[in-house]
């Protein structure tokens, strides 16, 4: 079993984050590329995403909006993140070591980025299926260039802290007084897939990762994800879970030591020699709120609880 750190860590300096995180998976777990919010909203999860989508957004005191033409935020995300490839191609040079990159997936954008009028996209049929087709061209060409960069088995993470809201209709309207309507499996399934098999098609292995509760693991594993992310403490050991392992899916237990992650297996019927050489450990959520110290000490705790599964 391997260890990895979901993608947000705190700080404002990118070179010393970069090289703990080299140092600390490159041998045994999957390297991420960090995220760290701290240095303002382009260099978040949300930000980063959009700095790829080949569409025309900028940042307004409400947040990140669809515009007539490409923002200044858009264009300082795009810069910030080729500059922490080239400090993360640097520091992995001549190491064939797994590396993770993290985009935010085509549910959450919809629940986040508004329109040009107002309010958001989750609320147009039309402007959702160019958010995800341009979030599908964007992630293909981008494993194509960290292909060029990194010799070893990548992997894209795509974050989707709002999937349950969006599926369940509880995403606010833009005067707080509503709800926008909820989004269906069978139009939840048409914005993922496009993106899932741009990462495949690309070379990468697709993975889903979610903090929220009621994860949608039908939903996930029929669009194609290769692996589920979850937090352990807001997941109840089911026949979804067991039938996604038994399908194939491997799982990423969040915020779980070996013990927590042996129970909630031990409770769909498997034994550790069936799930330990597949699937993660990792911290249950991003880190960027932690204080360094204790960031890194959910870092290494996974570490340690991925190892003692050998």
């Amino acid at each position: 079993m391997r260890a990895t750190g979901i993608g947000s860590m705190p700080g404002e300096e990118f070179a010393p984050v970069a090289r703990y995180v080299a140092d600390t998976f490159g041998a045994d777990g999957i390297v991420f590329v960090p995220e760290l919010p701290g240095r303002g909203a382009p260099s978040g999860m949300l930000g980063r995403t959009l700095g790829l989508v080949p569409l025309p957004i900028d940042l307004q005191p409400a947040g990140w909006r669809l515009a007539p033409g490409e923002g200044m935020d858009q264009r300082r995300a795009r810069s910030a993140l080729r500059q922490d490839l080239d400090l993360m191609e640097e520091l992995l040079a001549g190491q064939d070591v797994r590396v993770k990159q993290q985009i935010v997936g085509p549910l959450s954008l919809a629940a986040t980025v508004e329109r040009p009028r107002g309010d958001k996209v989750v609320a147009d049929h039309g402007a959702r299926r160019e958010l995800s087709e341009a979030l599908a061209q964007a992630v293909g060409d981008h494993v194509a260039e960290l292909r060029r960069r990194f010799s070893g088995e990548l992997t894209v993470q795509v974050d989707e802290p709002a999937i349950s809201a969006v599926l369940s209709g509880s995403i606010p309207t833009a005067s707080g007084f509503g709800r926008h309507r909820s989004i269906d499996a069978p139009g939840a399934d048409a914005l993922l897939k496009p993106v899932v098999e741009a990462i495949r098609a690309a070379g990468a292995r697709p993975v889903v990762h979610t903090c929220a509760p009621d994860v949608p693991v039908g939903l996930l594993t029929g669009v194609g994800f290769e692996a589920i992310a979850f937090d352990v403490s807001l997941a109840s050991p089911s026949d979804d879970w067991s039938e996604a392992f038994e399908a194939g899916t491997d799982l990423w237990f969040g915020g779980a030591d070996a013990p927590r992650v042996e129970d909630f297996m031990g409770r769909l019927g498997f034994a550790v020699e069936s799930f330990a050489g597949r699937g993660a450990v990792t911290p249950a959520c991003g880190l960027a709120g932690h204080t360094p110290p204790d960031a890194r000490r959910a870092l290494e705790g996974a570490l340690s609880a991925a190892a003692s599964f050998g």
